[in-house]
C-alpha cells in the first residue's frame, strides 16, 4: 500500500485522523537541530565512568583506587562503601514478584535479590559495575578506570540455564537454590495431557530462542546537575519512561521525588532496553550532589553491549496434538529462560508474556505452558522489542509449521482450520488473556492475495527440479498492548487565550512519531490547524504523572487520554459559546471549528473567539464556571489491545553455502484505527529489520567462563540495508473496542512477526533435505551444517 505523504496544514481538520501527514519531527532530526542527552553541556560540569567486573561470578575481595585519585584531574573515585556510607540506600529497583510491571502483570512470586549501585563484595556477570570515577573529562575518567585495582576471588560461571540448574552447578546467589529465579505455569494441565492423549497424532518440537542485545544508535546517557541553592536534582537522561526514573532516583538516593526533576531529550532508539533504571543513570545523580558540579555518564559501546539488559532467551519443549485434519487439540511446553545475574524489572515477567501468549491466533481447547527462570551469570535479561511476544509468536508459529510438515498438510490450511473464528470475540484464551477483536483470515488471505502463494508454490515446484531451493513462510501473530489495567497515561489539553493548544502528556517522545498523532488528535477534536498544536512531552516539570513509552501503548492509551481531554474542552467551550449566544447547550452544534446554532448558522462562535472570552473573568461565563480552558484526563483502560496480521517471508536457500536471499517479504497488519498510517507503515519496516537481524544475524554469545564473546559491533553481527528486504505492505482495520480511538498499537508488530515468517520460510525451503530444525540465528554456516549432516 502507497501512501503520499501530505503536508497536515494541507489537510482540513476533520479529516486528520487517518492521514498520512508529514511527521513534524523530521526536520528538527534531520537538520542537526537534534538535542541528545550527550550533546547537553552545563558550566563546570565533570564525567562519570565505570568499572565493570571482568569476570562472570567471584567475590571481590579488595579494591584499592589509591592510584587512580591521586591522578591530575580525578575528582573522586568511589565503591560500594561510599555510597554505603552515605545518606542514600544505593539499590537499585528490582523486578515485582507479585506482578504490576510494566510488560506483565503475572505473578510470578519470585526470588528478586539486592541488587546494589556498585557491587557490594561480589559481582554475577561480566560487566556488572563494580566502582566508578568521577574526572574533569571523560577521557580522565576512563584513563582513571586502569588505575583502580581490583583483586578477585574468581569462581565458576554458569550461562547455560539447564546446566544452572543442575545439583552441582555454581550458585549465582545464595538465596536462590538450584539457580531457581521462579517457576509460574498457565493454563489447564490437565486439559493439555487430555488432548494430547485424544489426539492422532503428537508432534514434539525443540526451540532455542536466541539471546540478543538491544543495539540502539544512541548508547545510554545521562547528565545531572544537582542545585543546592534549592536541594532539587535535574536530570536528563535517554530513557523511555522519565516518570519511573524519577521514581528510581528518589528511592535509590533518598531524595523525595518532588525535588528532582527528569527529562528526556532527543532519544536516539528505546526498543524497551531504556525503560530501566542502570547504575550509571542514578550514580551521575548521586554524584552530582556529592561533588556538587554537574556529572555526565555516557557508556561507551561494549558496556552497553555488557551491562545493558540482553533479551529473548529461551529454550522450549513443546508437544502438540494434532488431528489428522490438521485441527490442534492441544499443546503442553516447558520453556526455561534465563534471567541473568539479577532479576531487574521485568524480569519475570517478559519471560511469562511466552506462556501468556502462545495460542497466537488460534483455538487451542486445551493448552499450558510452565515457565522456569533460572539466574545465570550472564547479563539480566528483560523487555526488548515485544518484550516476549516475538518468543510467543515464534513458539505457536514454528510448532504450527511443523505440524503442518510431518502431516503433510498444507500451512495455510492448518492454520485456517484452527483461527479463531470473527464472532467468538472477545475470547478467552485459556492462558490468561481475553483478546479483544479479530478478523485473522482477513489478513491472511490479503497477504497470501498479494504475495501469490499459488504461483510461489509452482515456481518453488519447478526450482526443485532445477535443484535450487526456493521456500515460502507464514507467521501469523496476535500480540498485547498497552498494559492494562492499572497503567493508566495522562494527558492535558491547555488552550491559550489565542486558540493555540498546548498538549502535554506522560509518554516520552523515541523516534516514533508522538508530536505529529497526537497533534492530529487533538487538531481533528479541536478544530483547529494542526500547526496550533504544539505537544510536550518526556519532562517530568511539564506534568506531574505518566507512565512513558513502552509495550506499543503511547496511542491507545496516551493518546486516549489526550483526546478525552480534548473532547471535555469541547464540552466547556460548548457550554462558554451557548452562554455568550444566548441558547441551551442542546441547540448549539460543533463543526469544523466553529460553535453554531441550530437552524441559525449564521449566529456562531469560533473555537479561538470562544478561547478568548475563556480568559475574559468570570462576569464573561456561565455562573460558576472557573476561567480558563484547560482539562486534564487519566486513562485507564480495562485491557490490553490486540494487534494482529501475517507477514511472508519467500526466501532462496543455496545449500552448498548456506547463503539465503530474501526474495520477497509481504506484511499485512490490522493494528485497530490508524491515526497515521505512514507513521504505522514506518514502525512495521523498523520492526522487521529487527526481526530479520534476528532470525538470520544476531545472537549474543557467552563462553563457559562467562565472558561475553559478542562485546562489540565487530563481533555481534546486526542487518545492514542490503540485509533488509523490501517490505510490501497492506492492512485491514479492526477496531478496538475498549479505547475511545479504536487504536490497538504499532511499535512492535514487525519484530513480533518477522522471525518466524523468514525461518518458517528457509524450513521449507530445505524441507526436501529433511535437515530437522535449525535455531536461530540461521548463519550461512549454520545453515551449510545442518545440511551436510
Amino acid at each position: 500500500m502507497a501512501f503520499e505523504t501530505v503536508d497536515a496544514d494541507d489537510v482540513d481538520p476533520a479529516e486528520l485522523l487517518g492521514s498520512a501527514v508529514q511527521r513534524r519531527e523530521d526536520p528538527h532530526l534531520l537538520t542537526g537541530d537534534a538535542e541528545y542527552t550527550d550533546d547537553l553541556g552545563y558550566p563546570d560540569e565533570t564525567h562519570l565512568a565505570l568499572l565493570g567486573s571482568q569476570y562472570g561470578n567471584a567475590t571481590v575481595e579488595s579494591v584499592d583506587t589509591s592510584e587512580a585519585a591521586a591522578m591530575d584531574g580525578v575528582l573522586a573515585v568511589l565503591t560500594w562503601s561510599d555510597i554505603d556510607a552515605s545518606d542514600a540506600p544505593g539499590y537499585v529497583r528490582t523486578d515485582d514478584p507479585e506482578g504490576g510491571s510494566t510488560e506483565s502483570d503475572a505473578e510470578t512470586g519470585a526470588t528478586s535479590p539486592d541488587q546494589p549501585l556498585l557491587a557490594d563484595g561480589r559481582v554475577v556477570y561480566q560487566g556488572q559495575p563494580v566502582a566508578a570515577v568521577v574526572a574533569e573529562d571523560r577521557y580522565r575518567a576512563h584513563d582513571a578506570l586502569d588505575g583502580i585495582d581490583v583483586t578477585y576471588d574468581r569462581h565458576d560461571a554458569v550461562v547455560d540455564p539447564r546446566e544452572a540448574t543442575a545439583e552441582d552447578a555454581p550458585t549465582v546467589h545464595d538465596d536462590a537454590p538450584g539457580n531457581v529465579a521462579f517457576t509460574w505455569e498457565t493454563g489447564d494441565e490437565a486439559a493439555a495431557d487430555a488432548a494430547l492423549d485424544a489426539a492422532d497424532n503428537v508432534v514434539e518440537l525443540d526451540l532455542e530462542i536466541n539471546r540478543v542485545i538491544p543495539t540502539a544508535m544512541e548508547p545510554r546517557a545521562a547528565v545531572a546537575r544537582y542545585r543546592p541553592s534549592d536541594d532539587a536534582l535535574d536530570v536528563a537522561l535517554s530513557t523511555q519512561k522519565p516518570h519511573g526514573m524519577q521514581g528510581d532516583l528518589s528511592s535509590t538516593l533518598g531524595v523525595p521525588d518532588h525535588r528532582i526533576r527528569v527529562r528526556a531529550p532527543d532519544v536516539g532508539g528505546g526498543f524497551g532496553a531504556k525503560l530501566f533504571p542502570y547504575t550509571g543513570y542514578l550514580l551521575a545523580g548521586w554524584c552530582a550532589m556529592h561533588v556538587e558540579r554537574p556529572v555526565k555518564w555516557v557508556a561507551p559501546r561494549t558496556e552497553d553491549f555488557l551491562s545493558m539488559i540482553h533479551a529473548r532467551n529461551h529454550l522450549v519443549h513443546a508437544e502438540a496434538g494434532v488431528d489428522d485434519d490438521g485441527r490442534l487439540r492441544g499443546f503442553r511446553a516447558e520453556t526455561t529462560a534465563p534471567v541473568g545475574g539479577f532479576l531487574v524489572p521485568a524480569g519475570s515477567g517478559v519471560p511469562t508474556n511466552l506462556g501468556l501468549m502462545a495460542n497466537g491466533q488460534y483455538d487451542v481447547p486445551g493448552a499450558y505452558v510452565h515457565t522456569t527462570g533460572v539466574f545465570t551469570n550472564t547479563a539480566p535479561l528483560s523487555a526488548y522489542r515485544g518484550a516476549g511476544r516475538p518468543e510467543a509468536t515464534y513458539f505457536i508459529e514454528r510448532l504450527v509449521h511443523e505440524a503442518a510438515r510431518r502431516l503433510d498438510l498444507d500451512p495455510v490450511a492448518i492454520r485456517r482450520r484452527n483461527f479463531i473464528p470473527v464472532d467468538a470475540f472477545p475470547f478467552e484464551t485459556g492462558l490468561g488473556r481475553t483478546y479483544d477483536s479479530g478478523d485473522y483470515d482477513a489478513t491472511l488471505t490479503r497477504a497470501l492475495e498479494t504475495v501469490g502463494y499459488e504461483d510461489v508454490r509452482e515456481r518453488q515446484a519447478a526450482a526443485r527440479e532445477e535443484g535450487r531451493y526456493l521456500g515460502i513462510g507464514l507467521s501469523c501473530y496476535v500480540e498485547a498492548c498497552g498494559n492494562a489495567p492499572g497503567m493508566y497515561e495522562n494527558g492535558a489539553v491547555h488552550v491559550k487565550p489565542s486558540g493555540r493548544v498546548i498538549v502535554k502528556t506522560g509518554t516520552a517522545e523515541i523516534g516514533t512519531g508522538h508530536h505529529t498523532g497526537y497533534a492530529q488528535i487533538v487538531a481533528h477534536e479541536l478544530g483547529v490547524p494542526a500547526a496550533d498544536v504544539a505537544v510536550r512531552e518526556g519532562d517530568t516539570a511539564d506534568i506531574d504523572e505518566g507512565n512513558g513509552t513502552g509495550g506499543s501503548r503511547a496511542m491507545a492509551v496516551g493518546g486516549s487520554a489526550i483526546k478525552r481531554s480534548a473532547e471535555k474542552v469541547v464540552e466547556k467551550a460548548r457550554r462558554i459559546a451557548s452562554h455568550r449566544l444566548e441558547v441551551a447547550d442542546a441547540d448549539l452544534r460543533f463543526e469544523d471549528g466553529d460553535f453554531f446554532v441550530a437552524g441559525a448558522p449564521e449566529r456562531s462562535m469560533s473555537f479561538r473567539e470562544v478561547a478568548s472570552v475563556a480568559y475574559e473573568g468570570v462576569d464573561a461565563l456561565p455562573e460558576g464556571m472557573e476561567p480558563g480552558l484547560d482539562e486534564t484526563t487519566f486513562f485507564d483502560p480495562s485491557n490490553y489491545t490486540f494487534p494482529f496480521g501475517t507477514h511472508v517471508a519467500v526466501v532462496e536457500v543455496e545449500p552448498s553455502t548456506g547463503e539465503i536471499d530474501i526474495e520477497r517479504y509481504v506484511a499485512v497488519d490490522d493494528v485497530g484505527e490508524q491515526i497515521n498510517p505512514k507513521i504505522v507503515e514506518g514502525q512495521i519496516h523498523g520492526g522487521v529489520a529487527q526481526g530479520v537481524g534476528q532470525a538470520l544475524q544476531e545472537e549474543a554469545v557467552y563462553d563457559d567462563n562467562g565472558n561475553l564473546l559478542t562485546g562489540s559491533l565487530q563481533d555481534y553481527a546486526m542487518p545492514k540495508a542490503a540485509d533488509v528486504p523490501e517490505i510490501e505492505w497492506d492492512s485491514t482495520v479492526t477496531p478496538c473496542p475498549h479505547n475511545p480511538l479504536g487504536v490497538k498499537g504499532v511499535g512492535e508488530a514487525g519484530a513480533i512477526a518477522a522471525p518466524p515468517a523468514v525461518v518458517n520460510a528457509v524450513h521449507d525451503a530445505l524441507d526436501p533435505l529433511d535437515v530437522g530444525t535449525i535455531d536461530m540465528p540461521l548463519t550461512a554456516e549454520r545453515v551449510w551444517s545442518a545440511v551436510g549432516k
